[in-house]
């Protein structure tokens, strides 16, 4: 999870910007933009929130996954070591998906918050908070959830979970699924277990391939919880797609494809290459341990 957020979250910032942000334009402009607003340190706006919980919320999702494989396996095929079919895979990722909600809704949002809280914000006849756009309103990621907490509750924390739940749950079966299915294909016939190589192709393959289908519903969700930095200006998710078609057009749906995807390959494949030889040495240590 860790490797995931380091390599991943420079184009993290930028597919933010472009999906709830103004003026950037295309992927390029929006690089040289934050750049030379902010220098290197604007790409790495609220990383530390993520990087900080990101273990535990890969684990669950991982778990979840790997875990209601077995029980699939055992209650089709008697064995949770047997092979998983196409629909256990994607029954899997189905379950996994809602369950990443409940634990990632809070840190996509802290995230989003500092990634946009110094945004400049344009918009005629809106009465916006106190605090002026274009400077920061939260000091860090800490201060971002106290300050939600306070002036929004418990709702506001979990803001965006319906843009979050119809983005993750397609996600996660084109996640897990092609992943699985590139592993096997690129793995030579005789090998017992995929290596690196093989992991992090199909990682990275997984990753592009899972950003891509589900980058419509991740710019409604980045603009749902960018909304409340300066104002409310969506009532809920159906509220925020019907805004954004009427102002925008169908294509706003597709802001930031580009750059999710070619995120997608680097991210995933230090994700899925992290966790296959953590895994692979955490089996070696126990094996030593208890031989």
């Amino acid at each position: 999870g860790v490797a995931s957020v380091v390599a991943g979250h420079p184009l993290d910032t930028v597919k933010t910007r472009l999906q709830a942000g103004e003026g950037y334009g295309n992927t390029f402009k929006c690089v040289l933009t934050v750049y030379r607003n902010e220098s290197l340190t604007g790409f790495f706006k609220g990383m530390s929130f993520p990087l900080a919980s990101i273990g535990i919320y890969s684990s669950v999702v991982f778990g979840v996954f790997s875990n209601t494989q077995r029980l699939l396996s055992q209650l089709r095929h008697g064995d949770p070591a047997a092979a998983p079919s196409l629909t256990d895979m994607t029954l899997a990722s189905l379950v996994a998906g809602v369950i990443s909600v409940g634990i990632g809704t809070p840190v996509e949002l802290v995230k989003i918050r500092l990634q946009m809280q110094t945004q400049p914000y344009s918009k005629a006849n809106v009465k916006l908070n106190s605090t002026a756009p274009g400077s920061p309103v939260y000091r860090g990621p800490i201060h971002c959830l106290r300050t939600i907490l306070q002036k929004e509750g418990i709702p506001g924390v979990y803001r965006g979970n319906v843009a979050m739940l119809l983005r993750d749950v397609p996600g996660y079966c084109a996640y897990f699924v092609p992943y699985a299915m590139f592993c096997d294909w690129i793995t030579p016939h005789g090998s017992i277990a995929p290596n690196p190589f093989s992991i992090w192709v199909a990682g990275g393959v997984a990753g592009a391939v899972s950003w891509a289908v589900c980058t419509p519903m991740d710019v409604v969700k980045s603009r749902i919880q960018a909304d409340g930095v300066y104002l409310n200006q969506y009532k809920g998710t159906l509220d925020c797609m019907l805004q954004s078609y009427q102002n925008e057009g169908l294509k706003v749906f597709f802001r930031g494809l580009l750059v999710n995807t070619i995120r997608g390959f680097p991210s995933s494949a230090a994700m899925f290459l992290g966790y296959e030889l953590s895994l692979k040495a955490m089996k070696r240590c126990q094996t030593e341990t208890n031989p």
